[in-house]
């Protein structure tokens, strides 16, 4: 990852006081997405980094949905979305986890992951919470999670700790 490209990321991002709640200051990676060059960087960056070990992209819902389309398509491979609870057909397989504003719940496909090697893909690594129980119900579906990718990583709340080594994390900006 180039420090243009960071700079250039970094010049694209909203922040959105009090959402979703008081006191959370959201990182919108909007702006970016909507700069072509930009996303495309973004996208060759991070496929760069999966390498060929990749047999399918899981990406967690909403922002990682986009991230994870755009690389499935320029890795060659397979996407599986990482969804909120009840938003997947049946049968899932779902996991809880905490989040630095609340918890939540996410769900994956049943039967679509064994014996894949997968890139799971976020919009911004936070707490790690999301990625983390995004990672286990990976192996739990028995996929191997190769690698991970953020386009923003919040250096500050120490996310990067909660994945606990899971697999190699690579984050385009850390803030």
């Amino acid at each position: 990852m180039t420090a243009d490209l960071g700079a250039r990321i970094s010049g694209l991002l909203r922040d959105v006081a009090d959402f979703p709640q008081p006191g959370v200051a959201f990182k919108d990676i909007s702006p970016l997405l909507a700069d072509a060059g930009a996303f495309q960087a973004v996208v060759h960056a991070i496929a760069a980094v999966a390498g060929d070990d990749v047999d399918i992209v899981a990406g967690v819902e909403a922002r990682g949905f986009l991230m994870a389309g755009a690389l499935a398509c320029e890795l060659g491979c397979g996407l599986v979305p990482v969804r909120k609870a009840g938003k997947l057909p049946p049968p899932t397989l779902d996991r809880s986890y905490d989040l630095e504003y609340g918890s939540a719940t996410i769900e994956v496909p049943v039967d679509l992951l064994e014996g894949k090697r997968v890139l799971l893909v976020d919009d911004v690594l936070a707490t790690g919470g999301t990625l983390r129980a995004a990672a286990e119900l990976i192996a739990d579906g028995g996929g191997t999670v190769t690698a991970m990718g953020v386009i923003v990583e919040l250096g500050f709340l120490d996310g990067r700790s909660a994945l606990g080594g899971l697999a190699p994390l690579h984050t385009l900006l850390t803030l």
